[in-house]
């Protein structure tokens, strides 16, 4: 995502319609991370709008030198992460050990999905899970980075991705025969 550096600098100096076209070019790629990380379009929109605030008060953080994009990205997917440590209730644990990857004999290439029945098997995903999920497989945070910023021990992501995986697994097999009927 490719931002003009006269728009960021009106941005800067706050210049509403400048601000306004910044959010314009930013709101489907951000509205595409915020959704991944919510359940409802409604919990998304609230999610961007609060990343957006935070891409505002600190674009002068904003290294040039860098993509904006990965910038952004990186705000918004920090503003997820910190909008569920606000909201978590409890953290699970679980036991340290090998977590059996029961992905592998799983084959996609047999499979056929649209982009948004995988988006929408993802969101049915139990809260945690679909964070830690999202994290991993789209993100591409290591296990240690999700433990550091979730405060969940490397063994509970490990164990997340697998259960994530699992219940996917399950829920294209169930929609693959509900389609062959």
């Amino acid at each position: 995502m490719d931002v003009a550096p006269e728009l960021i600098k009106k941005c800067l100096n706050e210049d509403r319609k400048a601000q306004f076209e910044l959010y314009r070019l930013c709101f489907a790629f951000m509205m595409r991370i915020c959704f991944r990380y919510t359940k409802q379009r409604a919990d998304a929109e609230a999610l961007l709008n609060l990343a957006f605030c935070k891409v505002l008060f600190g674009l002068e953080k904003c290294d040039p030198q860098y993509p904006f994009g990965a910038w952004l990205k990186r705000i918004t997917v920090n503003t997820a992460i910190d909008e569920y440590r606000k909201n978590a209730r409890r953290i699970e644990s679980y036991p340290e050990g090998v977590v059996e990857d029961t992905f592998n004999d799983f084959d996609p290439l047999n499979q056929q999905f649209a982009a948004e029945e995988l988006m929408q098997m993802i969101r049915e995903l139990p809260e945690q899970s679909r964070q830690i999920f999202n994290l991993y497989a789209i993100d591409g945070y290591m296990h240690k980075e999700i433990s550091e910023m979730l405060g969940v021990g490397i063994s509970a992501s490990k164990w997340h991705v697998a259960n994530a995986r699992k219940l996917l697994k399950a829920r294209m097999y169930e929609q693959k025969k509900m389609a062959a009927k």
